[in-house]
C-alpha cells in the first residue's frame, strides 16, 4: 500500500484493490463469510432449476411471481433479524402474522374502516404484540423460547376466534389487495430503477469520500464503482424482464412491470440498514448481541434493546402478514401458519444471520428469502412433492446452521471475531 494525505492532514494507507482481495480472502479463511454461502447457494440453484424447466422457470411471469412468493416471508424474516442479533428467538411470528392480518381484514369488512386506518392498526397490533412479548423476556425473565411457543399456541387460538363461525375473511379490492398482487406502471418501474441505482451509488460514493477524508480504513475506489456497476446491472436487468408483457391474453389485460412489492421489501431494507448500521440504537442491538454484560456495564440499556428488538420484529411480522394477506385476498386459520414461520427463521439463517448473535444485517434475510423462494417454486414447477420440498428445505437450513457454527469455531481458532 502507499500512503497519501488527507484533505485533515492525516497521513492515511491508499487501498489497493489486490490489497482488497487479500484480506476479503484472508476473512473468509477466518471463518467471516457473511452472506457467501447464500448467494453462491441462490445461484447454483438458480441454474440447476432453469436447466431443469428454462421455458417456464426463466419467463417474466415466474420472475415477478418470485416476488410476490417471497414478500410475506421476507418481511417477516427481515423483523426476525432483530431478535436472532440478540441470540434470542420469535416462535410466534407465524401466527402472528395471521393476527394482525386478520385485524387488518375484519376492520375493513366488519366495521368499515378506511384501508389506511386498518392499516396502521394492523402494523400497531404487531408493534403491540412485540411489547408484551419483549417485556416478558427482558423484565420477567422468562426464556424467549418459552414465551414465544406459548404466543405461537395461543395466537392460534385467537386466530380462530377472530374469524369466527365464517373461518375466511375476504378482503375488499383497493390499495391493500394490491401492494402483493399489482405490478407498477411501466414508466414509473423505470423510474424506481433509476432512483434505486442513483441513490445506491451517491451513498456509497459519499461514504467513501468521508472515511477518506478522515483517514478511515476504505475500500478501494474500484471496488466501490464495481459494486455500483453490478447493482446498475442487476436492477436494470431485472427490471427490463419484468417490463415485459407477461398476460396470457395481452388483448383483454396487460400485465407488465415491477410489482409493488419490490419498492415494498425495498422501502423496508433501506430503512432497517440504515437503523443498524448507521444509528447508535444499531450499535447498541450489535453490542449487546455480542457481549450483554460488557455492553450492560457500558451503560447501554440492555432490558430496553431486548424489549425494542421484540418490538421491531412484531411489527415487521405485521407487514409480512399483510402481504400474505394481499397475495391471497384473505385471511383464513392457515393464514401464517403451515410453514410460515419455518420458512422465515429459514430465511435469516441461510442468508447468514448467526443464531448465536451479534452478527448479521437485513439484506441476508433478503437474500435467505430469495433461496427460500427459489427452492419453493422450482421444485413446484418440476412437480416434487410438497413432502420433498419440506425435506429439501430442511435439509438446506441444516447446512446453513453448520455452516454458521463452523465459521464460528474457525473464528474463534483465528482469533478473528
Amino acid at each position: 500500500m502507499t500512503t497519501f494525505e488527507t484533505p485533515g492532514g492525516v497521513t492515511a494507507a491508499k487501498p489497493t484493490v489486490a490489497g482488497h482481495v487479500r484480506d476479503y480472502l484472508a476473512r473468509i479463511r477466518g471463518g467471516d463469510l457473511g452472506a457467501l454461502p447464500a448467494v453462491l447457494g441462490l445461484v447454483l440453484l438458480t441454474l440447476i432449476f432453469g436447466s431443469a424447466e428454462p421455458e417456464t422457470f426463466f419467463s417474466a411471469g415466474n420472475f415477478a411471481n418470485l416476488f410476490n412468493q417471497a414478500a410475506g416471508v421476507t418481511m417477516i424474516a427481515m423483523g426476525l433479524v432483530f431478535v436472532l442479533l440478540l441470540g434470542e428467538i420469535d416462535l410466534s411470528a407465524g401466527y402472528a402474522a395471521g393476527v394482525c392480518g386478520a385485524v387488518l381484514a375484519i376492520l375493513l369488512t366488519d366495521f368499515g374502516y378506511p384501508q389506511p386506518v386498518a392499516l396502521v392498526a394492523a402494523l400497531a397490533a404487531g408493534a403491540a404484540i412485540g411489547l408484551v412479548l419483549g417485556f416478558l423476556v427482558a423484565k420477567i425473565g422468562i426464556p424467549s423460547f418459552v414465551v414465544t411457543l406459548a404466543a405461537f399456541l395461543a395466537f392460534q387460538g385467537v386466530l380462530l376466534n377472530l374469524l369466527g363461525e365464517s373461518q375466511i375473511v375476504s378482503i375488499p379490492d383497493g390499495f391493500i389487495k394490491s401492494l402483493n398482487k399489482d405490478s407498477l406502471p411501466v414508466t414509473w418501474s423505470w423510474i424506481l430503477a433509476g432512483v434505486a441505482t442513483a441513490g445506491y451509488a451517491v451513498a456509497q460514493l459519499l461514504r467513501f469520500r468521508a472515511r477518506t477524508r478522515y483517514g478511515l480504513v476504505t475500500e478501494p475506489i474500484g471496488i466501490v464503482l464495481f459494486r455500483i456497476a453490478g447493482l446498475a446491472a442487476l436492477v436494470l436487468t431485472a427490471t427490463a424482464v419484468l417490463t415485459q408483457e407477461r398476460a396470457i391474453n395481452p388483448d383483454v389485460t396487460s400485465l407488465k412491470g415491477v410489482p409493488i412489492a419490490v419498492p415494498v421489501i425495498g422501502g423496508f431494507l433501506v430503512l432497517w440498514t440504515f437503523v443498524l448500521g448507521r444509528t447508535s440504537y444499531g450499535r447498541h442491538v450489535y453490542a449487546v448481541g455480542g457481549n450483554p454484560e460488557a455492553s450492560r456495564r457500558a451503560g447501554i440499556p440492555v432490558d430496553r434493546i431486548r424489549i425494542s428488538v421484540f418490538v421491531v420484529c412484531s411489527f415487521m411480522t405485521a407487514a409480512g402478514g399483510i402481504m400474505l394477506v394481499s397475495r391471497a385476498g384473505s385471511v383464513d386459520p392457515g393464514t401464517g401458519g403451515s410453514s410460515t414461520l419455518l420458512n422465515a427463521v429459514g430465511a435469516a439463517v441461510i442468508g447468514g444471520i448467526s443464531l448465536f448473535g451479534g452478527k448479521g444485517k437485513v439484506i441476508h434475510a433478503v437474500i435467505g428469502g430469495a433461496v427460500i423462494a427459489v427452492i419453493d417454486n422450482g421444485m413446484y414447477l418440476m412437480d416434487f412433492s410438497s413432502g420433498t420440498r419440506y425435506i429439501f428445505t430442511g435439509v438446506i437450513l441444516l447446512v446453513a446452521a453448520g455452516v454458521d457454527a463452523l465459521a464460528r469455531r474457525r473464528a474463534a481458532a483465528t482469533g478473528n471475531r
